[in-house]
């Protein structure tokens, strides 16, 4: 039997061979399937005014005392009365870092960042925004989108383009520098590409083929979960089909007995 599946995929794809045989056994009859490659093709994007770091999550390497943790940072405002009263603050320290998961795979074109208002307007000099999939380091050895090299004014906004750099984490990193990191707002703009995905399979079954679909579906995805590609979904473009085929039989061969 042959069949094609459609596969709708967010992580960067564009072909990846696949050879993959999976077994079962469904009501005491067996059957397997062979994947023989994976083609994608670019899909639609996610609205490119849209704040992706509004759905993350932060993280800093230490917190300000009880109420400037990293999520203030993520907050959605990025003015505030008072001292600093919605903004992230660090201890005193050297190399702080702050850094954003985007919980998904992103093309990001833009990261704004506004200093704090009420005073310490040069903590931010020298923040390197890096934007990748690692955590080595604690995300701080992706690659460099850009650096903060002149002073921002007190409640100042300052954008910076990252040209697409594809990525889930975004890091504020202050490396070699002893001081406080402060940021009262960090917002991230870009995109998340759904990639749709067809697979071609070759099927050898012994039981009929509207009993092993669904379960064709679950094993493939659950595959691709353990291949760390995130957020799929699976259908059918055209359900299996049999192609029948006969093969000469071969002669069984005997050895004759010695005596």
């Amino acid at each position: 039997m042959t069949s094609i599946i459609a596969i709708s995929i967010s992580p960067k794809m564009s072909f990846i061979p696949v050879t993959c045989i999976f077994k079962n056994k469904m009501e005491g009859l067996g059957y397997l399937f062979l994947v023989f490659g994976v083609f994608s093709n670019q899909g639609s994007s996610e609205n490119l005014e849209e704040n992706l770091a509004l759905k993350g999550k932060a993280v800093q390497s230490s917190t300000y005392g009880a109420y400037w943790g990293a999520g203030n940072a993520i907050d959605g405002k990025r003015y505030a009365p008072g001292e600093a009263t919605f903004c992230s603050i660090t201890l005193e320290q050297l190399s702080s870092w702050w850094r954003l998961d985007l919980l998904d795979y992103y093309y990001i074109n833009r990261v704004t960042i506004t200093n704090r208002r009420d005073c310490c307007p040069e903590r931010m000099t020298g923040v390197e925004i890096r934007i990748g999939n690692s955590l080595e380091n604690n995300g701080n050895d992706n690659p460099r989108c850009a650096v903060v090299s002149s002073a921002v004014p007190a409640g100042g906004t300052v954008s910076f383009s990252c040209g697409g750099m594809g990525g889930r984490y975004v890091n504020m990193f202050l490396p070699k520098i002893k001081t406080f990191l402060t940021l009262c707002e960090v917002e991230v703009y870009g995109t998340v590409y759904r990639k749709k995905t067809f697979l071609r399979m070759e099927l050898s079954s012994g039981v009929d083929t509207s009993a092993v679909n669904n379960t064709l579906l679950y094993q493939l995805q659950s595959a691709l979960g353990l291949s760390l590609v995130s957020d799929v979904k699976l259908s059918w473009t055209r359900l299996p089909y049999r192609e029948v085929t006969h093969k000469a039989k071969k002669p069984t061969r005997f050895c004759a007995d010695k005596h």
